[in-house]
Order: C-alpha cells, then structure tokens, then sequence
C-alpha cells in the first residue's frame, strides 16, 4: 500500500534540499546535529571576520613596526645632525677664544708700547721745557713760539684714553648705542649663519677697529716726536746762527771775544734713526746740542752786555770824531780820544754796558767825569757832566743813568764826551757804536 503523500515529503518548487546533519558516535551513543543554512553563514561571516581581523592587526603591526623605525632612523639622523652642528661650534669656538687671547696679546704688547712711547714723550717734554725758558730768556727767534706751543708736545687726553678702548673690545665687542629691534633681528640671523667675534653691523670686527685705532695714535705720536725734534734742530741751528753771527760781528769789530777752539762745531754723516732707542740717543744727543748752542748764545750775549756798545746819549748826532782835529780852544792840531755828543744841559747820560764804576767825580779837562769799568780790559769814559748820579765801586746794568750832560772842565759848550779803552788806550768808539746797531737786532 502507498503511503500517503505529506506536505513536507513533496517539493514545492523543483527538488527539495535537505539540511546537512552532522552525526557523532561515540560508542553506542549516536548524536546528530542538523546544521540551518544561516548558521553557516553566519559561521563562515565570523571565520571571515577573524581571518580579515588578523590580517589587518598583523598588517598594523609590520607597518608600525616599520613607522617606528623610520622613526627612530631620523631622530638617529636628526641627533647626528645636531651633534655634528655642535662640534662645528665648539671647533669654531675654539677657534675663535684663540684668536681672541692672541688678538688680546697683540693689542696688550701694543698698549704697553704706545703708553712706554708716551711716557717717553712726557719726558722729553719735561726736559725740553727747561732748554725753551732757556732759548726764551736769550731772547732766540721763534723761543717764545715755541715755548708757547709747547703743550702741543704733550698728547692729549682723548689720545690717552684712545690708548685704552683696544683691549676689552676684541672679546666684548665695541659698546656702542642701543641697536634697534631691527638691528638685533639682523644680528640674530647674522648669527645663526656663522659666528663671528664681536663683529658689528659695519662687517667691521674689533680687532680691525681697535687696529686702526692703534694706527691713528701711532701716527698722532709719531706727529708728536718729529714736532719735538724739529723744534729742538730749529732752535739749535738758530742758536748756532745767531751766536756766529753775534761772534763775527765782534771780530769783525776787531773785538774777539771767543778763541776758535771755544766755538762748537756740527758735522757728520746722516743716519736715519727708526728703533726707539735710536731715536731716544738721538733726541739726547739734539737736546745736549741745543744745551750747549743756548750756553754758547748765552754767554756771548753776557759778554756783549759788558761791552760797551750802546749809545749813551740815544738820538744825539756826533760833533766831534776820534782822533787828530784842530782844538776848539787853541786851534792847533790835537789828538781826540773820544767823540762828542750833542746834548743839552741836564740830558740824560747813560751807561753804555754794564759794569762798577770806578770813578765818579773831578777829572782835570774832563771836568765831572765818570769812568765804568766792563770787564775784559774795556773801559768807558763820561765827560762834563753837570751832576754825577752814581758813586765809586757802584754796580750799574745797561741804560742805567750815571748822570746829566752839561759843561764843565775844558768844554765849549754843553755835550757829552765819550771815551772807550782798552787796557788803558783810547780806541775809536764810533767802531763800538756800529757793532752795536749791527748786532741790536741779534741780541
């Protein structure tokens, strides 16, 4: 007999599938599953999720690993980078501290010297100023000139602090106005370009400004030595000249005051003089010249003021010359010892040189007559004066008044004789009145 026919025995729509069904025996136990189409879908979903999750996470791991070394290669980079910026640095650094310290030592050994130079000069500044008061009292050309820019020899006092701007400057840099935001950005980026000591806005560095700056004094000094030396050669060559030319006036005169071996003699080859020791000896050597020009100069002037040169009566014409001429009195030919002076009763008469007066008083035809002795054998004779203004054995200077012109003795009228001997003998005293217009202007 047929079965019957169910529902879930016919196939709806073709063939009917049947659900897959696992079975498991163990022993007599028999146990089965039967496994739906979605729990093997959702199963093999979640197989596939896990298989794409591991792939992802594995995925994620070797990248990272791979982030994390990259990484750590470019900070290992990045550390080298800036370790090697370091020992550039610190070699340029070094480098730099070094050239400062020598800089340093050169500007310090170039300090000390312009301030041993300048101390040189203070001296010989100190030394000369003696020799100018001395060329100024004997009244030597361009003496007072030179005496009063004197001070120009002596360095002034911003050159003396000039001296000390060089030292601290090669490792602070040059102090200077408060830069502007602009300037210090500059100087920021100037920096982290390269390193360069103490160098300004200019691109001028310190060491170059305080260089030029020991130029600048070296030059102001070396300005201040060769015034130095050509005022001490100018006033011993004036002394020089002045003293020949006073000595040859004199001999001229027949008046030898100085004997050959007495006058100073220059000569020699010429050698330039660039160590300072050299120039010290050399400074030395013009500064004894110059000593021994002015005492030369100085005493010849002394022993011109004991000559008896001047005029005693300033402005009065002659009227009687020396030697033979017909006697006013008698009118027969007679020796003149002097000459004679126009002047008017009660004029002033002065001393032609200094010197004592060894007589002063009556004097036979020479009337009120005074005599001077100079010194050196010369003598100088006063005659018919009205008063006598000086005594016996009194000490009178140049144009000190002796007495007053008048007319007594053996005169014809108020004048002045005038008488000038040598170890006792009447000389012609109009040759003592030339020398003394010629060498006025010399003394």
């Amino acid at each position: 007999m047929a079965s019957p026919v169910t529902d879930e025995s016919l196939p709806i729509f073709g063939k009917r599938k049947e659900p897959h069904t696992i079975i498991i025996a163990r022993g007599d136990a028999i146990s089965h599953f039967t496994i739906r189409p979605w729990v093997f879908a959702l199963g093999g979903s979640f197989c596939a999720a896990i298989a794409i999750g591991y792939l992802l996470a594995t995925s994620y791991l070797v990248i990272r690993d791979d982030l994390i070394g990259a990484g750590i290669a470019r900070q290992a980079r990045t550390q080298q980078l800036y370790e090697d910026r370091i020992s550039t640095l610190r070699a340029q650094v070094d480098r730099i501290t070094s050239r400062q310290l020598l800089d340093q030592q050169v500007m310090e050994g170039k300090v000390s010297e312009l301030i041993e130079r300048q101390k040189t000069l203070s001296q010989r500044s100190g030394r000369l100023a003696p020799l100018l008061k001395r060329a100024s009292d004997v009244a030597l050309p361009e003496a007072r000139q030179a005496l009063e820019q004197h001070t120009q020899f002596l360095p002034s006092d911003d050159l003396a602090d000039a001296m000390f701007m060089g030292v601290d400057p090669i490792i602070t840099g040059p102090s200077g106005p408060t830069p502007t935001a602009l300037e210090k950005a500059q100087i920021d980026k100037a920096g982290t370009d390269e390193l360069r000591p103490s160098e300004g806005l200019s691109g001028q560095s310190a060491g170059e400004k305080a260089e030029e700056i020991f130029q600048t004094i070296n030059r102001s000094l070396r300005q201040i030595e060769t015034e130095q030396i050509y005022k001490v050669r100018n006033l011993t060559e004036s002394a020089f000249e002045t003293a020949d030319n006073i000595a040859e006036t004199l001999n001229a005169a027949g008046l030898k005051v100085e004997g050959q071996d007495e006058q100073s003699g220059m000569g020699g080859p010429l050698l330039s003089s660039d160590s300072p020791t050299e120039s010290i000896e050399s400074f030395d050597m013009q500064l004894q010249d110059l000593d021994t020009a002015l005492e030369r100069l100085d005493r010849l002037k002394k022993t011109v003021r004991t000559l008896p040169l001047a005029n005693p009566v300033p402005g009065m014409p002659v009227t009687s010359l020396f030697g033979v001429r017909r006697d006013p009195l008698i009118g027969t030919p007679a020796f003149h010892a002097g000459i004679d002076f126009r002047a008017r009763t009660g004029q002033s008469v002065t001393a032609s040189a200094s010197g004592t007066v060894i007589r002063a008083g009556r004097n036979g035809g020479y009337g009120n007559m005074v005599e001077i002795d100079h010194g050196n054998g010369f003598t100088s004779r006063y005659a018919h004066l009205d008063r006598i203004l000086v005594s016996e054995n009194q000490k009178v200077s140049l144009g000190t008044a002796i007495g007053e012109a008048g007319s007594t003795g053996r005169s014809t009228g108020p004048h002045l004789h005038y008488e000038i001997r040598q170890h006792g003998t009447a000389i012609n005293p109009a040759n003592f009145l030339k020398t003394g217009r010629q060498i006025e202007k010399l003394l």
